[in-house]
């Protein structure tokens, strides 16, 4: 009797008795976890030679459009990855940053999916059958939808304290001993095991960047406008990269929510049809 107790717990199974009498075990059937819910970030790049004034501040017809504040926060972030770039040839980009108001640096691991053809259930589908799915509350899930793509990330953020002020990192060395401290499990055996582990050892800091970011509320929605300062393609100098953005969770609005907004900015002429990302241009260009 024991015996028999332990087979059926180990195994789960259930015993059914037919109507003749007969007597055999049914498996229960395994149910696949959802696909995650994303929420939402629509971003779109400005021309900072009409959005900015002269010392890469916002003009002020942009603040008072964009019910934006005249006082920035200013982030210092800088990315991690091989010589290769072999994370982010897998999808992953690893970053490390500290904002002048936070007595923590921010450590997030994301991983990336392209939606192909505006099929963001496609992404969440192969994304579920690697490991992201509803059941996961270590990564949020976000649609980041641009001028004509969107794209699913996972990102999971861990904090450690620090005494720095502003927006001061740790040396290259000191942040990549926390970046693998802190290693969640996805990545540190994404395609092998310790093979994340492995990489990121082998990595180096690409930035810092240190950008401003103008918080506000637009049309009832959290906006920010951010002046990202970042390498020039030749090297000899810097090119401000503005992005301007909201989050939402709600799938419903934001479409109309995203027309309206590129509506403003195209009536301003401040839009840059195109689509761009600031992560791949650091990792390109430093």
């Amino acid at each position: 009797m024991k015996k028999w107790k332990k087979v059926t717990a180990s195994f789960m199974l259930s015993i059914v008795t037919l109507g003749s009498g007969l007597t055999f075990l049914e498996a229960p059937q395994a149910s696949a976890a959802a696909n995650a819910v994303p929420a939402y970030e629509v971003k779109f790049l400005a021309k900072p030679e009409l959005v900015l004034n002269t010392d890469g501040t916002p003009r002020s017809e942009v603040i008072q459009t964009l019910g934006l504040s005249s006082t920035a926060r200013n982030i210092s972030a800088e990315y991690f990855d091989t010589n290769a770039l072999n994370l982010d040839q897998q999808g992953w980009n690893v970053r490390f940053r500290k904002k002048d108001d936070k007595n923590n640096y921010e450590l997030t691991y994301k991983k990336r999916y392209p939606v192909i053809n505006g099929d963001v259930n496609a992404a969440l589908t192969l994304a579920n059958q690697e490991g992201f799915d509803a059941s996961d509350d270590n990564y949020e899930a976000e649609i980041d939808w641009g001028y004509g793509k969107q794209t699913l990330s996972f990102s999971n953020t861990k904090k450690v304290d620090t005494n720095a002020t502003g927006v001061q990192l740790p040396s290259q060395q000191e942040a990549l001993s926390m970046l693998l401290d802190k290693l969640p499990g996805k990545l540190k055996n994404w395609s092998s095991s310790n093979w994340g582990k492995q990489q990121l050892t082998a990595s180096r800091a690409y930035g810092p960047v240190t950008f401003q970011r103008y918080e506000g509320t637009w049309n009832g929605q959290e906006l920010t406008l951010e002046v990202w300062p970042i390498r020039n393609a030749a090297g000899t100098g810097v090119e401000n990269i503005v992005e301007i953005s909201f989050k939402t969770a709600d799938s419903t609005a934001v479409s109309g929510l995203r027309t309206q907004l590129m509506q403003v900015l195209e009536n301003k002429n401040w839009l840059i049809p195109a689509d761009g990302l600031k992560t791949q241009l650091i990792l390109e260009r430093y």
